[in-house]
Order: structure tokens, then sequence, then C-alpha cells
């Protein structure tokens, strides 16, 4: 009878840590615990397009779309600065435009063929493309984030990759960089929930670049 009482009261105690720390994250990743930023506040750039500060990485607020009613995504999250940079650099729109990041790279699609929800060219981490600057790179879902996570190659150099990216959260950095290793198998990018890249078609970079 003891020992079915004290497992009954680590139950209880784990069942109460769980709702506790589920209850802290919900609070801190809905607030902005940095204050040396305000949300909104421009951290930096690329090519001429800001990356915004966003608080906590489930902060939202309200829907940026331009002046047309194309939807660019929820502010200032990861999915709305890739829109938006695409947009700003080529004219680009996606045909499916909501969806969270983790949706952004289709599983159907074969390598180096066009994804045809986001109308750009979808590459499999190490099927042996090599990314290149302006690529969208994917990653998956985990634990603390069951959305995943989106955000733009910034540099390829002969050994890592740089990529920059908003709503990284409050103390997180705008850029950051990962091996990329060349291989026997091709080319990969050392991150492993990072699923691939996709790519504007040719003709829009041609026709809408600088």
């Amino acid at each position: 009878m003891h020992a079915a009482v004290t497992h009954r009261l680590k139950l209880i105690l784990l069942a109460a840590l769980a709702v506790v720390l589920t209850g802290g994250y919900l609070a801190a990743t809905r607030a902005n615990i940095n204050p040396s930023h305000a949300v909104g506040d421009t951290l930096d750039t690329f090519n001429g397009v800001a990356v915004y500060y966003n608080g906590g990485i489930n902060v939202t607020t309200g829907r940026r779309t331009t002046p047309d009613g194309y939807n660019l995504g929820l502010k200032f999250q990861c999915v709305e600065f890739v829109k938006r940079y695409y947009h700003a650099r080529f004219g680009h729109r996606m045909p499916q435009s909501m969806g969270h990041a983790k949706s952004f790279f289709a599983p159907g699609v074969p390598d180096g063929q066009m994804n045809l929800e986001r109308r750009m060219l979808q590459f499999r981490n190490g099927a042996g493309a090599v990314p290149q600057p302006e690529d969208l790179v994917v990653f998956a879902p985990w634990v603390l984030n069951p959305y995943g996570h989106v955000a733009i190659v910034s540099y390829v150099g002969p050994d890592h990759v740089e990529v920059i990216q908003q709503n990284p959260g409050p103390f997180g950095s705008t850029r950051e960089r990962y091996p990329l290793v060349r291989d026997a198998s091709g080319v990969r990018i050392a991150h492993d929930r990072l699923r691939g890249w996709l790519r504007v078609p040719p003709p829009l970079v041609a026709g809408n670049g600088p």
C-alpha cells in the first residue's frame, strides 16, 4: 500500500512539474524578455530587406500583406521575412500563401523539380545540389518548435553556409553558420533538421534581380 501511494505521489508531482514547465515555456515564448529591443526593431538587413525583432518565438502582432492583398505572413515570424524578401527582391508570389515553416518543403517533390505550392525549385539536403545565396532553407520541427523554421542563405563558402533569419528567439542571432560537407555522396549542410532548400526559378531571378 505504501509503495502504491508513493508511486501515485510521484506521478502527481511529475504532472504538476510538467504543467509548470509548459506554462513557463508558453509565457516566455509569448513575451519580450530582452529589454534591449522592442518588437519591430530592425536587427539586420540582406539585400536591402530588413530583419525585424519578434521577441518571444510565439509572439504575433498581426498579419502583413502587400497593398493588393497578397499574404506575407504573421509579423514578425520567420515565414514573414522569407516571403517578404522574395516579394521585394523578385516580385515572387507563392500560389500557396499560407502554411507554417515546415510546410515549405514538400516531401513528394523530386530533387531539383518545381514545388508548385511555393513556385520554387526544391532541393533535398544531401542529394547532391550545392546551396546558393538567396536559397530558402527549411528546418523540420522539433520538441520546442512544432512549426519548423525557415531562413535564407546569405553566404556560401568552401566549407560553410551562412543563413539569415527572423525570429530566432529573444537572444538569438540573425545569422548562423553551418558546416558544408563535400564527400563522395555529394554535398550537404551538416544540420540534422535541415531538410533542404528552395530556389526562385532562373527566369524570375534574371528578370527581377538587381
